[in-house]
């Protein structure tokens, strides 16, 4: 014999696969990092007791003003982000959810990662040197550069190591400072022929330059839009694609002539 199911009785009934479906996907890891605005650091000074650049061979200058390399903190790449995690973030502003495929390479083992993102950093800051020292015309020189920058990884230091380099050994050209004393930051990938390269993250990477001081941002010009789209007050936006034009920019920005490009 068949006996009917009142309706409430149905939907009780059909309601409860779908209960047990939602938890699962509430509670089920996602392929996702959740970022904040992270350290920046002054690639003119030192960072934790160390001179980020030191160099050998060569005069150097006695600069003014800070060249701010920026970064983002995600979370570990064995941490399991889930969906409320997601939802949190995406309604906040100094938070980002990202492909973890995006911030990290595949894989999950911690150390195989930090050795992926500490090898990355070694030949950005190997890119950015021999930049920098070719822009100057000085890469048969016999100079020598050191650059040391403590539990940070990855590429994107490239530009303002170089701008760094090009600012201690020869400022703007005519006895000037590139920041004209003021606090620039800035990301962006390098090549040694001198080209800047998209990085990820920048909106972050501009909140955590406004915290720090800084009045001027360098972004990578294919990410002009994105950076825009959430610019904290009183921080100015140069794009730039080459190290030669960030360094004009900075030297018309200096000197109050010449055109600064903007987003």
């Amino acid at each position: 014999m068949l006996s009917r199911l009142t309706r409430p009785q149905t939907l009780a009934v059909c309601a409860a696969p779908a209960v047990a479906l939602l938890a699962t996907a509430v509670l089920a890891p996602l392929p996702f990092s959740v970022a904040q605005p992270g350290l920046t650091a002054d690639v003119l000074g030192d960072n934790k007791g160390q001179q980020v650049i030191t160099i050998s061979g060569a005069p150097v200058r006695k600069t003014t003003g800070q060249l701010r390399m920026t970064t983002i903190e995600a979370t570990s790449p064995d941490t399991r982000v889930n969906l409320p995690q997601v939802i949190d973030s995406w309604f906040s502003s100094d938070e980002a959810v990202m492909p973890r495929d995006a911030v990290y390479p595949s894989g999950d083992d911690v150390k195989e990662i930090e050795k992926f993102n500490q090898k990355q950093m070694e030949e950005s800051q190997d890119e950015a040197t021999r930049a920098a020292l070719t822009f100057l015309g000085r890469q048969n020189e016999g100079i020598d550069v050191t650059l040391k920058l403590a539990d940070v990884g990855g590429p994107s230091a490239g530009l303002l190591f170089s701008l760094g380099i090009v600012d201690k050994l020869d400022g703007d050209g005519s006895g000037g400072d590139l920041t004209g004393g003021r606090v620039i930051a800035g990301t962006g990938t390098i090549d040694a022929a001198g080209r800047v390269g998209a990085v990820g993250g920048v909106p972050l990477k501009t909140q955590a330059a406004r915290r720090d001081g800084a009045t001027v941002f360098l972004v990578p010009k294919d990410e002009c839009s994105e950076a825009r789209s959430e610019l904290p007050e009183g921080l100015r936006l140069v794009p730039v694609t080459t190290l030669e034009g960030a360094v004009d920019a900075l030297v018309a920005l200096e000197k109050g002539t010449g055109r600064v490009p903007s987003c």
